[in-house]
């Protein structure tokens, strides 16, 4: 069975604080970020906004590919968002994702 694994970039807003991850869900993850499940660097700095993603197959793969990118030049990664989403756009709606707004308290628990 193949897994699809993915490295993210989340931006707090257009050229703004800067995350990146890997995940083997990326709605999960990010839905995770944007309601401040997992406290850290994201929740103390705001950073929700999925501005870059890109699916591997193997997980040993994306894991060094996040490492490459967290090595990177702030300028190198804002160059890899722009060549796909010049106007740093939330890609996470498109994707099918979930607006944490339209659920009701209750139910953030069970994500």
């Amino acid at each position: 069975m193949d897994h699809s694994y993915f490295v993210y970039l989340l931006a707090s807003r257009r050229h703004g604080t800067l995350y990146c991850g890997v995940t083997n869900s990326l709605l999960r993850r990010v839905f995770e970020h944007k309601t401040r499940q997992v406290p850290g660097f994201t929740v103390k700095y705001r950073v929700d906004r999925l501005v870059w993603y890109e699916p591997h197959e193997d997980i040993n793969e994306a894991i060094s590919r996040e490492k490459r990118i967290k090595r990177w030049r702030r300028q190198w990664k804002v160059e890899l968002i722009e060549a796909a989403n010049p106007d740093w756009s939330d890609l996470y709606p498109a994707l099918g994702g979930t607006d944490p707004a339209t659920l009701a308290p209750e139910n953030l628990r069970n994500w």
